[in-house]
């Protein structure tokens, strides 16, 4: 498996792992019908924007890695309560 396919496979990489490999079940599942995912291409959509705005933050700040890990990531998810996307 090439390096990058790899890293992206990672959870403490990709914050959006679920969420990709939610969207990708449903197009292998609707041969491949991208109007029955539109709802799975949204929730990505909203995670990576979700956590690039955190990366960002966190980059301002100084916090080194700007993107928390998978452990921090789900401390983050607890304390807001609810799934923000």
């Amino acid at each position: 498996m090439p390096l990058v396919t790899r890293s992206m496979r990672d959870p403490d990489v990709n914050p959006c792992l679920s969420e990709s490999d939610a969207s990708a079940r449903c197009l292998d599942e609707n041969n491949y019908d991208k109007e029955r995912c539109s709802t799975y291409f949204m929730k990505y959509k909203n995670c990576r924007k979700f956590w690039n705005s955190v990366m960002i933050q966190r980059r301002q700040s100084g916090v080194k890695p700007p993107m928390p890990t998978a452990a921090e990531r789900d401390e983050i998810l607890g304390a807001l309560g609810r799934m923000p996307y």
